[in-house]
C-alpha cells in the first residue's frame, strides 16, 4: 500500500503545486502589527486593577489571516477522521509575537520547503483515510466499481469532508472541481480510492485549510461597521475554546445564523464550555502563554543532575497542565490561587526530584503539607528547571520569566559585552547565587538596573537548584531567600507566592494575553478600552477563567472587525482562494 500511494504522491503534485504557486513565498501580515504599549519591568506599578467599566460599543479587532498551528491541524484531523488517523510529523515552529506563538501565526508565511512538508503530511493522512482499514467507516459510500471513478460517491465524501476541513460549505464549483480531480486520478490509476485520496490530499494542503481567514460582512446592527461572517465567527470560537476547527453542530449553528444572535451565541458558547474538548483548548492556551515550547529543547547536565531525564521533562510539562486544568476548569477556582495552591499531581519520575516516595506507577493527585516549600505553580519542577541553566540555577532567569510571562512586563536583554565570569565560574569564591549576583552587578553597573527588577523576587527561588530540587544550602553556605515584589517584602518563596497572588498585574496580564489569543493577533493601543472592560468583568467573576473566556467570546470586539487602508487580510485571502481555485480546476 505504501508503494502504491507513493506513486499517487508524485502524481498528485501535478494537481497540487499550482495551489501554492501564489502562496509559496507569501507572508500574511497582521492588519495590526504594532505591539501593545507594554508596561516595562522598570515601572511595575503601571498595571492596576481596573475599575468597573462598561463594554465599549465600538470595539473591534483587525481582520487577519493566520497560519493554522500544528496542534490545531492535527486536532482537526483527529476530530474529523478519528484518533486512529495519526501522523507524528509536527510542522515548523512559529515565532512569538507579543508573548504568544498564536499571535505570531498572524504574520507567518509558508516557504517552498514547508509546502513540501505539508504535502508529505497530507499524503500520509489521505492514505490512511482511504486505506482498507479505515475506508469502510470513514467513507459514507462505496463505488460501483472500485477500479474506476465514481462521481456520486466522491462528491458525497468530498463535500462533507471539505465542509469540516475548510470550516464552511464548499461552493458548487469547488465541489465539482474537487470531484473532477478525484475522477481524473481514479481513471489514471484505475483505483477509485487512490483517486479519492489524491483529491483529499489536495484539500488537506489547500489555503482554506492551512490559513484561518477572517472574512467580514456589513453589520446590520451597526451601520458602517463590519462583523465576522458566521463561519469566520464559528472558527474564531472553535480555535479559542477547543484549539481545533468547528464541529458539525457549530457549523450548523453558523448556517442558521445563531452566532449573530446574542442568545444564540450564548447558548453555543455554553455548550462549548461544557464540552470535554474545553480541556484541550485550555491546555493549548496555557502551554502557549507560559512558553512551554521551551520544554522541547530542555536538558540538564547529567553529571550534575542525574535524576533529571527526558521523562522528567515530559512529566514536568504535563504536571503543570494537569494542575492548571484541575484548578481552573475542574474546580473553577480563582486564577490567582494557581500560585498558592499546594494541590498538584505527581508521577514516578517527578517524585524523585520532589523527594517523595514512589507509591504508584501512574500519575497520582498529591497535596504538599502546609510547611512545605512547594506552594503554587512557581515552585513546580517545570517552571524552576525551564528557567535555569543546564548546570545551575538562575535567580535572574526565573525573575525575568515571572515578569514577562505572568505580568506582561518586558525585561531588556543584557548588553552584548557584559562579563558574566563571576556568575559562571564554578570555582568562584562566592558560594551562593545571591553573592555572585551582587558581585556581578557591582562590577557591571550597566546591568544593575535590570537585576534590580528581576533579582529581588528571583532570589526567592534559590532554595531550588537548576533541576528544581529543594536545597537549604549551596556549597555549604545557608541560602538567603528573602526579598520583595514591587515593594512588598517577604522572607521565603511562600511569602513571594502570596505576594504574587495579590499583585494587580497578574490578572491584567492574563486578560491581555487571552484576548490576543482569542482574536488571533497582538493587541494595540486601540484595544485598551475593551481590555479595561474585560479586566473589570474578570474581577467581578472572582477571577474565573471559564467565565473570562465566555466574556471575551460574547463581547462586541470578538465578533466585530476593522480593516485598514491597505489591502485587508480578507481580500488577500479571497485573492489567494480565487487564484488557487482557478488554477487547480485544470489537471
Amino acid at each position: 500500500m505504501r508503494r502504491s500511494f507513493a506513486v499517487s504522491s508524485s502524481l498528485v503534485k501535478g494537481f497540487l503545486l499550482p495551489v501554492f504557486a501564489l502562496c509559496s513565498h507569501l507572508t500574511f501580515a497582521s492588519e495590526s502589527t504594532a505591539p501593545a504599549a507594554s508596561s516595562t519591568a522598570a515601572s511595575p506599578t503601571a498595571t492596576k486593577t481596573a475599575p468597573a467599566v462598561g463594554e465599549p460599543a465600538d470595539a473591534s479587532t483587525p481582520a487577519r489571516v493566520r497560519l493554522i498551528t500544528s496542534d490545531q491541524y492535527f486536532n482537526t484531523i483527529g476530530h474529523i477522521f478519528g484518533d486512529s488517523i495519526k501522523v507524528n510529523t509536527p510542522f515548523p515552529p512559529m515565532a512569538r509575537s507579543d508573548g504568544l506563538l498564536a499571535s505570531g501565526a498572524s504574520s507567518a508565511g509558508i516557504t517552498a520547503a514547508q509546502v513540501e512538508q505539508y504535502q508529505r503530511v497530507a499524503a500520509l493522512i489521505a492514505g490512511k483515510v482511504v486505506d482498507p482499514a479505515h475506508r469502510n467507516f470513514l467513507i459514507p459510500c462505496q463505488p460501483a466499481d472500485p477500479k474506476a471513478a465514481d462521481a456520486k460517491c466522491a462528491t458525497k465524501f468530498l463535500s462533507a469532508a471539505g465542509r469540516l476541513l475548510y470550516r464552511r460549505p464548499l461552493t458548487t464549483e469547488a465541489v465539482q472541481a474537487t470531484t473532477l480531480r478525484a475522477n481524473q486520478a481514479a481513471e489514471q490509476l484505475h483505483d477509485f480510492y487512490k483517486g479519492l485520496g489524491m483529491a483529499l490530499e489536495g484539500m488537506l494542503i489547500h489555503p482554506d485549510m492551512l490559513f484561518v481567514a477572517d472574512r467580514s460582512e456589513p453589520d446590520p446592527a451597526r451601520p458602517g461597521q463590519l462583523r465576522l461572517d458566521s463561519y469566520s465567527l464559528a472558527s474564531r470560537l472553535s480555535f479559542f475554546f477547543w484549539n481545533a476547527a468547528p464541529d458539525d453542530a457549530l457549523l450548523t449553528a453558523a448556517e442558521k445564523g445563531e452566532l449573530h444572535d446574542a442568545n444564540g451565541r450564548a447558548h453555543v458558547i455554553d455548550r462549548m464550555l461544557r464540552s470535554p474538548r474545553l480541556v484541550t483548548g485550555v491546555r493549548a492556551y496555557f502551554d502557549d502563554m507560559l512558553g512551554f515550547d521551551a520544554f522541547n529543547n530542555l536538558s540538564k547536565d547529567a553529571t550534575i543532575y542525574p535524576a533529571f531525564t527526558g521523562v522528567t521533562v515530559r512529566d514536568a510539562r504535563e504536571q503543570a497542565l494537569l494542575t492548571i486544568v484541575d484548578q481552573l476548569v475542574t474546580k473553577n477556582n480563582d486564577y490567582r490561587d494557581l500560585f498558592t495552591t499546594r494541590q498538584t499531581f505527581i508521577s514516578p519520575s517527578l517524585a524523585v526530584l520532589y523527594d517523595l516516595p514512589v507509591t504508584s506507577s501512574e500519575w497520582m493527585p498529591y497535596e504538599f503539607p502546609a510547611d512545605s516549600p512547594r506552594i503554587g505553580f512557581l515552585t513546580q519542577i517545570g517552571f524552576l528547571a525551564s528557567h535555569a541553566h543546564p548546570g545551575r540555577s538562575s535567580a535572574t532567569l526565573r525573575g525575568k520569566a515571572v515578569r514577562e510571562l505572568l505580568l506582561c512586563q518586558r525585561v531588556p536583554p543584557p548588553p552584548g559585552n557584559v562579563d558574566f565570569s563571576i556568575v559562571e565560574n564554578p570555582n568562584s569564591n562566592f558560594k551562593t547565587g545571591r553573592e555572585r549576583i551582587t558581585a556581578h552587578s557591582s562590577s557591571n553597573p550597566v546591568c544593575a538596573g535590570c537585576h534590580r527588577v528581576t533579582d529581588p523576587m528571583g532570589l526567592a527561588f534559590e532554595n531550588f537548584d537548576g533541576a528544581g530540587r529543594f536545597r537549604q544550602t549551596e556549597r555549604g553556605a545557608p541560602i538567603d531567600v528573602s526579598g520583595n515584589l514591587d515593594g512588598k517584602k517577604f522572607q521565603d518563596v511562600a511569602g513571594l507566592s502570596e505576594a504574587f497572588h495579590d499583585h494587580p498585574g497578574l490578572p491584567v496580564c492574563l486578560v491581555k494575553r487571552m484576548y490576543s489569543y482569542a482574536t488571533g493577533g497582538p493587541t494595540s493601543k486601540v484595544d485598551q478600552p475593551v481590555l479595561k472592560y474585560l479586566d473589570s468583568q474578570f474581577s467581578s467573576s472572582g477571577y474565573r477563567v471559564p467565565e473570562l473566556m465566555r466574556t471575551i467570546a460574547l463581547s462586541n470586539a470578538f465578533s466585530t472587525v476593522r480593516e485598514t487602508d491597505t489591502t485587508p487580510a480578507t481580500k488577500t485571502a479571497a485573492a489567494l482562494n480565487s487564484k488557487s481555485n482557478s488554477e487547480t480546476s485544470q489537471p
